[in-house]
């Protein structure tokens, strides 16, 4: 059946059109928008009235396009920011209004499940052990580790993503060596007494994972996260996005996300492999069910 995902997240709203059972899931169409919801959130403990239009008629056009398409089944998700905002309710009651779509909040614990899920069922080989995940969010960020294709065996979620170390310490453009080490040391904090399990082999998701797979190639290890941020910091994100196809807002979050995870591959003790499959994936196959 021909499914669809919109995921309300802290630095996008992206949609995914699948055709997908319990098992397999074959995307047919993805596209997303940056609206950096996390950002008033941090400032002023809620969400504006400006970024709630914004996002309510976002949502209105993917979920025209998902039917469009074909879509028999909308689901509709929100993550970090709409947790931590005062007014999300207010979001979701303005999204249901609009299009009646109703939107559910996933906690951080759903949110690393179904990450897993999603990530298991589109790594394109079987794990040979445990599997673990890093997917790193605009507002926070969550570890699993279990055994494919859907037994999750340990996981925890941190409030810490992409758009908040780069809206508390990145800054400059490019980032300066001391607003670096400050992300650092907020991270370190974050992950403090996470006693983590080691997995066999361990998976990077999520939209800042895949842009570094542009930069640092399939696989993050020490040589690639050296290499990453050498660049990340010599460089503005115009002339960035510009030799690497990326969106400028999209590599203003990169640095923070790198520091995440390279934290996480320390935690783990294993190099990051960068996947394509993460919650929405995730949502849609577990509507399969």
């Amino acid at each position: 059946m021909r499914r669809a995902c919109i995921d309300i997240g802290s630095n996008t709203t992206r949609l995914l059109v699948a055709e997908c059972d319990h098992e397999r899931l074959l995307e047919i169409y993805q596209e997303r928008a940056f609206t950096r919801l996390g950002r008033g959130v941090v400032e002023h403990g809620e969400i504006p009235p400006a970024k709630i239009s914004e996002v309510v008629e976002i949502v209105v056009e993917q979920l025209q396009t998902a039917r469009q398409i074909g879509a028999k089944e909308v689901y509709g998700v929100a993550t970090a920011a709409i947790r931590r905002a005062s007014n999300g309710a207010a979001l979701l009651e303005a999204i249901r209004g609009a299009c009646d779509l109703a939107i559910e909040v996933l906690s951080g614990e759903e949110e690393a499940r179904l990450a897993f899920l999603g990530v298991a069922a589109t790594l394109g080989h079987d794990p040979s052990g445990s599997l673990g995940v890093v997917d790193v969010g605009g507002g926070s960020s969550e570890l699993v580790v279990g055994t494919a294709p859907d037994k999750v065996g340990w996981s925890t979620s941190f409030g810490v993503g992409s758009g908040d170390l780069a809206d508390r310490y990145l800054h400059s453009d490019p980032p300066g060596a001391h607003e670096l080490a400050a992300a650092r040391a907020h991270v370190a904090d974050a992950l403090d007494g996470i006693d983590a399990p080691r997995p066999t082999e361990a998976v990077a998701v999520g939209g800042s994972a895949a842009s570094l797979r542009r930069l640092a190639g399939p696989l993050l290890d020490g040589d690639s996260f050296a290499r990453a941020f050498n660049l990340l910091s010599a460089e503005p994100a115009s002339e960035i996005s510009r030799r690497f196809a990326l969106d400028t807002e999209r590599v203003r979050l990169l640095p923070g996300a790198l520091v995440i995870l390279q934290a996480a591959s320390g935690l783990f003790a294993s190099p990051l492999q960068i996947g394509r499959g993460g919650v929405r994936e995730g949502v849609l196959l577990e509507a399969g069910r």
